[in-house]
């Protein structure tokens, strides 16, 4: 891969965002006074905040194919620095915890994606990365379903992993989850629900890329 393609990705560019998902509009008619979508207004997103940095599109959509699918692990430290541009290193987290996949698919791919990425931004912060979450089950591909399908696939499918601590080590705790594409949110917010239920007291989203679901004409 030539240089150009490094460092071709481009940030996430809309006029208008939503203040909690951060989800790009084409208007600002879906949003509240606050600035907030519809989504996040009925609670469905289970996370504080998000911010990912740019679409899953073009450039960057190969690089974390590549990533993802052809087993290049150098990319993980180039793809968290694009990520730590989306959100400030002044907002403070206590630890960071990446999405799991489940035991098969890791075992198959060889690596979970979302774990190297929440190694590096963990090392850039200085805090820990903490492994708390485990699939109670396999999940069928969210690709193709839509936004309610997607919640019931992934409902009850995550929970925090029982001993080691892992409910001291969250309670109270500010928490950066990670992963490395975000579409609807439902995997994350099934995930900060997890992680509230065992104390954390918020749970903000980081992801490298998100899937553009704005309506153009």
């Amino acid at each position: 891969m030539c240089g150009n393609c490094l460092l071709s990705p481009v940030p996430l560019e809309a006029d208008f965002f939503c203040a909690v998902c951060n989800m790009p509009f084409a208007n600002a008619y879906p949003l509240d006074e606050h600035g907030v979508c519809a989504g996040c207004r009925s609670g469905l997103r289970g996370f504080d905040y998000a911010a990912s940095f740019g679409l899953y599109e073009g450039s960057l959509r190969s690089l974390i194919h590549l990533y993802k699918y052809s087993g290049m692990k150098p990319l993980a430290r180039l793809l968290a620095g694009y990520m730590e541009r989306a959100i400030s290193m002044e907002e403070r987290f206590d630890a960071v915890v990446p999405v799991p996949l489940h035991w098969r698919k890791e075992w198959q791919r060889g690596f979970n994606q979302a774990e190297l990425l929440a190694r590096h931004v963990a090392g850039r912060r200085g805090i820990p990365v903490l492994n708390a979450l485990r699939r109670r089950r396999a999940t069928a591909v969210q690709a193709g379903l839509a936004s309610a399908g997607r919640r019931r696939n992934v409902e009850g499918a995550f929970g925090v992993k029982r001993g080691a601590g892992w409910t001291a080590r969250l309670a109270g705790g500010r928490i950066l989850l990670i992963d490395d594409v975000m579409t609807t949110g439902a995997t994350a917010g099934a995930c900060a629900a997890a992680l509230k239920r065992a104390g954390a007291k918020s749970v903000s989203l980081l992801t490298l890329a998100r899937v553009d679901r704005r309506w153009r004409a």
